[in-house]
This record gives structure tokens, sequence and C-alpha cells, in this order.
């Protein structure tokens, strides 16, 4: 029983390790003088009504002629935080308020004179949505939970999002298959109604035709 549950909360740590592996992304972000936006951005997407959690680490130290400002927004045109002249670990939080995108934009200026060529800030970033979320320290405390029960409670809500994910995707393309069925008939009556029309153009230029010939009395 006790290599059993050993042997699963491995498990569950090696699965939250590779979500964490497979969710973080690091990059050099360099710095430009400021003459037009030089933005990266990253997208992802989320559903309604989900909580996004969005954790920066930025590399360097203030004064060292490099400003870093986050911007948060979606597709929706929603503006979710702008954090300014960034340094250090910086979280913001927010609830979708529809099935959306969003991205995360990053824009590194100088601000000074920096002798060193090249300068850049080193990014980590770190976005985590649904029940990844969510602050299982907190709730494993407020609800007295054992660490494997938080574990799995983490577990069930994870595949809940996939589920609720796999629903919605489900659902796109029904209404994907239903806009392809009606633009084939709408194509379908097309095709017919341009045949008809050509046999029927075609009819009458060969009565017009025959009608012609015989008021010139050529048959």
């Amino acid at each position: 029983m006790g290599s059993s549950l050993f042997n699963m909360r491995s498990l569950i740590g090696l699965l939250f390790l590779v979500v964490q592996l497979a969710s973080a992304l690091k990059f050099e972000l360099p710095a430009s003088s400021g003459h037009g936006k030089n933005e990266r951005c990253i997208r992802n997407f989320v559903g309604k009504d989900q909580l996004v959690v969005v954790t920066a680490i930025v590399g360097g130290e203030k004064g060292d002629g490099q400003k870093v400002n986050i911007h948060i927004k979606d597709a929706m045109g929603n503006d979710h935080g702008r954090p300014r002249d960034v340094v250090g670990e910086i979280r913001q939080a927010f609830t979708s308020p529809a099935d959306t995108a969003f991205d995360v934009c990053f824009e590194n200026q100088l601000s000074g004179h920096n002798a060193v060529a090249n300068p850049f800030r080193a990014v980590e970033l770190d976005v985590d949505i649904g029940a990844d979320a969510r602050d299982w320290s907190s709730i494993q405390v407020q609800e007295k939970l054992k660490p494997v029960e938080t574990d799995l409670r983490r577990i069930e809500e994870m595949v809940a999002d996939v589920v609720s994910e796999m629903e919605y995707l489900r659902s796109r393309e029904q209404r994907l298959r239903d806009t392809n069925e009606s633009t084939n008939e709408r194509v379908k009556w097309f095709a017919f109604g341009t045949m008809g029309m050509l046999v029927g153009l075609g009819a009458w230029q060969v009565v017009y035709l025959r009608a012609y010939f015989r008021s010139k009395h050529l048959i």
C-alpha cells in the first residue's frame, strides 16, 4: 500500500513537472531605441470565465539603461494589465470575459546610455489557466486537505478543464460542419441554376438563329 501511494505521488509530481516545463517560456528580449513599437507577443487561448495568472520574471536591474513594459490584452480589445519598468517577478491575474485569445506583449526600451553592445533582458514567462491558476497551497490550508488529496483535487479540476475544452472544440466542429453543409447546398443549387441558365440561353440562341436564317431565306 505504501509503495503504491509513493508511486502515485511520484506519477502526480512527474505530471505536474511536465506541465510546468511545457508551459514555461524563456527568451531574450533585445532593447530598442523606442522609435516605433518593437513588441514581442505570446498568444494563448482561454475559455469564458476562466482564471488566468500571468507570471513573468524579468532579469536585469533598474538603472541599467533598459525599461521593460508588459501589456496583457485580449482579442476583444480588453486590457488586463500594463506593468511598467518591470524587474524581477511580477504576477497579473484576470478572469476571461469570453472565449477568446489573449496576448502577453513585452517591450524593452532603451532609457539611457548603455555601455553594453546589443543590450537585452532575459525573460521567463509562465501562463496558468483554469485549475493551474488556482492557489492550491491556500486551498489545502483552508480545507485541511492532505497533500495527496490536494494533488488529486487539482488533477480532477485539470481533467474537468480538458473535458470542457473538448466540448468546446466539439461544438465548434459541429458549427463548422453545419456551415460546410449549408455552403455545399448553396453551391449545388447555384450550379444547377447556372446550368439551367446556360441551357435556356443555348435554346434561345438556337430559336433566334433559326428565325433569323428563315427571314433571310437561307433555310
